[in-house]
């Protein structure tokens, strides 16, 4: 490991509280990039039904015993299991290699782990080995488009970690840690919560979203060495709670959701530079006080968002309007299950996935283009705590 593989950035520290079980949040005052990356057509994937990867917590009670397997039916969103991937512990999020043949996850534990699965098209996955991320909690990961880099984020120390992939998809011993010491810990917080990191839609930027200190930090890559250099940032208001950065397929705006004060923000982008300005907070529509928002997806042709509400249990629909600039309120729509935490397209763009936390299920909607309506697909499909579905 470099000497840079342990580095924080100058100013104020902050604490390493565990972030675990984020149903928790109850009680506490506390893509299309931001999703897991979006799966693609796997080459050698047989015709039928698609497969879909489902996160979990291990050391939870009622939790599941590994990544969960499935395949979903295309044109109804029926779900079916299919097995589990055992030996992974808490992998509470998922994330593809470019490629569409190694799945990566988070060991979300206070020592956190990246593991990377080797996947096959008659179902027998292998584990190829874990990483230890420098940190606690890892709850969020993504890949460079090169395939070259994993990316994590520690949510318990706030700070983010680099690994290699080699040709087969392994990971090597990380190539850098950093921390969030600037600005201090917003109001409610103890210290740092990176709870996302990913690259720009241009590939020149990675991105980090910390909830602790109301930042989006913006990072270069040393592609030669996997190293980052932190060229700027952006504060949003204090105790605004930032979580997850979706961009806009046009790379001009990202949506911001902010967990802590229940709005959405949009965002202008400037690729050269790497620089991000957030707009005026907006509501998620799901009234007053905090409905713990997740995260947007955004449609790949940018004409609809779409926002997960934890404590509503809702999905608010957004219209994408000038250009990527403006979101425009359009309703919400029962998600059907209790406690949203992540929620995905399918590669069609036809289905949305919604992994409900403290129900134990997947919900799916059938998506339409033309109105930005969501539609049932069904009853929901038992999953142990859900907390990350990725339909390939």
């Amino acid at each position: 490991m470099s000497s840079r593989a342990a580095r924080t950035e100058p100013g104020r520290g902050g604490g390493t509280s565990r972030r675990r079980f984020m149903g928790a949040l109850a009680a506490a005052a506390v893509g299309a990039v931001a999703a897991p990356q979006a799966a693609q057509a796997w080459p050698s994937w047989p015709r039928g039904p698609r497969p879909l990867f489902l996160g979990t917590y291990t050391s939870v009670a009622g939790g599941g015993s590994g990544i969960g397997l499935a395949t979903y039916d295309e044109a109804t969103g029926r779900i079916t299991a299919t097995g589990t991937v055992r030996g992974v512990s808490d992998p509470s999020f998922l994330a593809l290699h470019p490629s569409g043949r190694t799945l990566y996850t988070v060991n979300e534990q206070q020592t956190g782990g990246v593991t990377a699965v080797r996947l096959s098209p008659d179902g027998h996955h292998r584990v190829l080995g874990t990483q230890g991320t420098g940190g606690a909690g890892p709850c969020h990961l993504s890949v460079h488009p090169g395939g070259r880099w994993l990316f994590s984020a520690n949510y318990g120390s706030g700070s983010v970690a680099v690994h290699p992939i080699d040709a087969s998809g392994a990971l090597g011993p990380r190539t850098d840690l950093v921390t969030h010491t600037t600005p201090p810990p917003g109001p409610g917080q103890e210290g740092p919560h990176a709870h996302q990191i990913i690259t720009s839609p241009d590939g020149g930027h990675v991105l980090a979203v910390d909830l602790g200190t109301d930042t989006v930090y913006t990072y270069r890559l040393d592609a030669s060495r996997g190293t980052l250099t932190r060229i700027s940032y952006a504060t949003v208001q204090p105790g605004a709670g930032p979580r997850h950065l979706t961009f806009h397929p046009g790379g001009l705006f990202a949506y911001l959701a902010n967990e802590v004060d229940n709005t959405v923000a949009v965002c202008a982008y400037e690729p050269a530079t790497g620089k991000l300005t957030p707009g005026t907070p907006q509501p998620t529509g799901t009234g007053p006080g905090t409905s713990y928002p997740a995260q947007l997806v955004v449609t790949g042709d940018g004409r609809y968002a779409f926002l997960a509400n934890r404590g509503h249990n809702s999905l608010t629909r957004y219209a994408i309007e000038d250009g990527g600039s403006r979101l425009r309120l359009l309703g919400t729509v029962p998600v059907g299950g209790d406690f949203p935490r992540h929620i995905a397209l399918s590669p069609s763009q036809g289905l949305l996935f919604a992994a409900n936390q403290r129900s134990s299920s997947v919900t799916v909607f059938h998506v339409d283009h033309e109105n930005g309506e969501l539609r049932s697909a069904g009853g929901p499909f038992s999953s142990p705590v859900a907390v990350c579905a990725l339909p390939l």
